[in-house]
């Protein structure tokens, strides 16, 4: 497994479909993951450590969590199957849960769990940016220190 970072959401233009885009922490490699909107969100308000004004359902589960005494420990994105991502979250008693890799995303944010991906999910969808494009990578960037979550507008 390869350890991941969040790079950031952005929304893909002309679809204005939201993706999250990890790298490897060791690496070059991106992998771009296509999301909802409503997890978009989720992620961007994690990443700003703004607190929404009540609390997402990313929110809620973390504190389920704290208040059953058990904590995530890491997401794994283990598979990509008919374009589709798949993660599992794993907690600190030993269990694995199946689940989208948009909301595990969001909730290892919230929890400061770490986030990995498998060699054969990233050797499948991870993209190398050329040197001559790093700007556009620090342009986008800039670009998620400077977004809102309500530039996602509403779901649905």
């Amino acid at each position: 497994m390869l350890q991941m970072e969040v790079v950031g959401v952005r929304v893909e233009m002309p679809t204005n479909q939201p993706i999250v885009l990890l790298k490897e922490a060791q690496g070059e490699r991106f992998l771009p993951i296509w999301i909802g909107m409503t997890e978009a969100t989720a992620i961007a308000l994690a990443q700003a450590e703004e607190p929404p004004p009540r609390p997402l359902t990313h929110d809620l589960f973390r504190d389920v969590l704290s208040a059953l005494g058990v904590g995530l420990r890491a997401v794994n994105i283990v598979a990509l199957r008919d374009g589709i991502f798949f993660a599992d979250l794993v907690f600190s008693n030993g269990v694995e849960v199946s689940a989208r890799p948009s909301d595990s995303i969001a909730l290892a944010l919230r929890t400061g769990a770490r986030i990995f991906a498998s060699e054969e999910v990233v050797q499948e969808a991870g993209v190398i940016i050329p040197d001559d494009q790093e700007d556009e990578v620090e342009k986008f960037r800039e670009f998620l220190d400077t977004i809102t979550p309500e530039d996602f507008g509403r779901a649905g």
